[in-house]
């Protein structure tokens, strides 16, 4: 057994609904794009709350801009997993292809979160 004092731990930075969004988003377009922009407001109507979220991500390269069309055909119908909230709403807003100097696509969503419970 050693005599030294173990070092203390960080404290954890706890996760918010939209890093958890972020990482949803993540995993389904395959971690291949990079979230350019996101920007958060409060929502609520008389029965609900929530935020609305908009982001810009960027895919670069022939591979990433595949996973990106495949993300802009997948985002409306996926199901999302988030704890302690609903997704009620996830569409794209716009698409701009390049192909020159290299393939390039950058996809703006929206996605309307409400808090369960």
């Amino acid at each position: 057994m050693s005599d030294e004092a173990t070092p203390p731990r960080p404290p954890r930075t706890r996760r918010t609904a939209a890093d958890r969004l972020r990482a949803a988003l993540a995993d389904l377009h395959a971690h291949r794009g990079q979230v350019l922009n996101h920007t958060e407001k409060a929502w609520a109507s008389i029965t609900f709350a929530g935020t609305r979220h908009s982001l810009a991500i960027l895919f670069a390269g022939e591979d990433a801009v595949e996973a990106g069309e495949q993300f802009v055909a997948d985002l409306p119908d996926h199901e999302f997993a988030i704890p302690g909230q609903l997704v009620a709403d996830a569409g794209v807003v716009e698409v701009e292809h390049r192909l020159i100097p290299e393939p390039r696509l950058v996809v703006r969503c929206e996605l309307l979160l409400l808090e369960e419970g």
